[in-house]
């Protein structure tokens, strides 16, 4: 008997190690689906399909699997609507570094160009959010396409989409199935002259300081060790807070807006700061000074900030190769002043934001955030949504060098933790994951608790409710604007979460916090803890421009002119309080 396409499809993947397909069912996608079916699920060796209630998320979940497994991860969308809902997901993903393999499906191949039902055109519109795109025209064709895809996607770590139409599907394979063997990414070590100038660069340097990010992923113990060597304060990202801040007795915490510590002020008063593996985009929080870059991708050095020292490689071998070639610093005084003024900020900047706010009503959010840190365990996986929570998360989760934290860090997407953690759960069935979201962001994508419930997979979601988009009204105050269009309708995400099946509960005072946390985790289940949270307490970035300063004090006096009095000192009281101070 013939072997339907479909099912060559559906044997390719499982050749490149899928389990699941994360999507939504449709009439051009029905035939894959069928395949999928006829392999029995994971249970049985197969492909399972993960049923979600909005392709956007079967993107965001496939995002979070890949990024967590290193490997190939797939989601599907059925032709026109389909498909385009998956788009923003895609995006994430691709600028994640995450490989996912995303199957488009297509009206029939008779139509295409007629303007008929649902007609799109997926191979071109998902170009932008791809390292592969094709669109499969013939049964020949299909089999050299899908392994192109694969191989695509696995090797330059994202997105490769196949427009499939659904009439081609249900034909019968005419080609063998090729080979796929996914080639492992090999390290990249940089030429000997590049080395020796990037040494002779930090041994001419008095004051040396390290950047990280991703890109050091693997290189813990030799960032560490260079910086002992240089006695150098390290500086990370959002990304590289995973890779670097656990166990790092030279940490001076991240830059940003989301920031918190003595990074900002240590990167900038270096004659020398090294970039290790980070393509970190806001170029106003990256300082006027001589400036190394290590990267992999040759294309991302010098694009945010002047690099006078280019070194094109992976972190890890870099270093392995740099740290014979650079001399011990004598003088640690620059160091110890960075460790100090972090010490202070942290203790007196963001540490006040926890301190006696065991009793504050409405609840804190830093202090929410403060007490999970404790509670979850030490190798969770969290998934934090844009906005304000991608500010608590970044300040008070440890990494712990067990724990993972992901979201739409360089997206910067809304909706992206409860997806995440639907693909971080499935692909980590022993581990603790927990969403971390916003009501703004939850509300998006709400759906997916219906997911969560009808797979019964215990995820459990912490959500700070403030009623507002709390991250846009900071950008409102800070450009001088009084903030409109902001507020979100009050409603009881608890009680909704109730009725799709979760273990829920509503927490107004701080004290009960600890207990809804552990009798949440403790639950074998789905589970939601829904904190009712200060709406005027907004992150402050760890430096903070004159301009920032007029803009919000400017906004501050909209406020009392439009609104009265009364809200402009509830903010202030929530806020101004944590302005670093010299």
């Amino acid at each position: 008997m013939a072997q339907e396409l479909a099912s060559q499809f559906v044997e390719q993947l499982q050749s490149a190690g899928v389990r699941r397909i994360y999507g939504i069912v449709g009439d051009s996608l029905n035939p894959i689906v069928d395949a999928v079916r006829r392999t029995g699920g994971t249970a049985r060796g197969g492909v399972d399909w993960v049923h979600v209630r909005h392709e956007e998320a079967a993107a965001f979940a496939a995002s979070a699997e890949a990024q967590l497994t290193g490997r190939l991860a797939v989601c599907a969308g059925s032709c026109g609507p389909g498909n385009l809902h998956l788009i923003n997901g895609l995006y994430d993903a691709n600028r994640s570094g995450a490989p996912v393999l995303a199957l488009a499906s297509h009206i029939p191949s008779q139509h295409i160009g007629s303007g008929y039902f649902q007609e799109t055109h997926p191979d071109r519109i998902f170009n932008e959010c791809s390292v592969y795109s094709e669109m499969v025209s013939t049964t020949d064709q299909a089999p050299g396409v899908v392994r192109d895809a694969i191989q695509h996607a696995v090797a330059k770590r994202g997105v490769s989409v196949v427009t499939l139409p659904g009439d081609i599907a249900d034909l019968d394979a005419t080609a063998p199935t090729p080979s796929c063997r996914p080639v492992e990414r090999g390290s990249l070590t940089p030429a000997p002259s590049s080395l020796q100038q990037l040494a002779d660069a930090i041994n001419k340097a008095d004051k040396v300081a390290l950047f990280v990010g991703i890109g050091a992923d693997g290189a813990h113990d030799e960032v560490i060790e260079l910086a002992a060597k240089l006695n150098a304060p390290i500086g990370h990202s959002l990304r590289g807070k995973d890779v670097i801040q656990y166990d790092n007795p030279y940490d001076i915490g991240m830059t940003g807006l989301l920031g918190y510590g003595a990074a900002a002020e240590g990167i900038e008063d270096a004659d020398l700061l090294v970039m290790l593996g980070t393509d970190f985009p806001y170029d106003q929080f990256l300082p006027d000074t001589r400036t190394a870059q290590v990267d992999r991708a040759a294309e991302h050095i010098g694009r945010r900030t002047e690099v006078d020292v280019p070194i094109h490689g992976d972190v890890l071998p870099t270093l392995r190769a740099l740290l014979p070639l650079v001399e011990q610093k004598k003088s640690d005084r620059f160091l110890e002043r960075m460790l100090k003024k972090h010490d202070k900020l942290m203790n007196k900047a963001v540490g006040a934001y926890t301190r006696k706010a065991e009793k504050l009503i409405p609840i804190h959010p830093e202090y929410a955030a403060s007490v999970l840190d404790e509670i979850v365990d030490e190798d969770a996986i969290l998934t934090a949504d844009t906005g304000m929570c991608n500010v608590w998360t970044a300040r008070y989760i440890r990494p712990l060098g067990t724990r993972r934290l992901i979201g739409s860090f360089l997206h910067g997407s809304m909706a992206n933790a409860l997806p995440h953690a639907i693909g971080a759960q499935l692909s980590h069935p022993d581990r603790q994951v927990v969403s971390v979201s916003g009501d703004g962001g939850l509300s998006m994508l709400l759906g997916e608790l219906i997911t969560v419930a009808s797979l019964k997979i215990p995820v459990k979601g912490v959500l700070f409710n403030n009623s507002t988009l709390g991250m846009v009204k900071l950008e409102m105050l800070v450009d001088g604007l009084p903030d409109f269009g902001v507020d979100v309708p009050e409603t009881n995400y608890a009680g909704v979460a109730k009725a799709m099946g979760f273990h829920a509960q509503r927490v107004v005072k701080p004290g009960d916090l600890e207990k809804a946390y552990r009798t949440a985790f403790a639950h074998d289940g789905p589970a939601l803890v829904e904190i009712i949270t200060d709406p005027q307490a907004l992150s402050l970035p760890p430096k903070i421009t004159s301009d920032q300063v007029f803009g919000f004090a400017t906004a501050m006096s909209k406020i009392v002119l439009n609104k009265g009095a009364g809200e402009a000192v509830s903010m202030a009281r929530s806020n101004m309080r944590n302005l670093p101070r010299s």
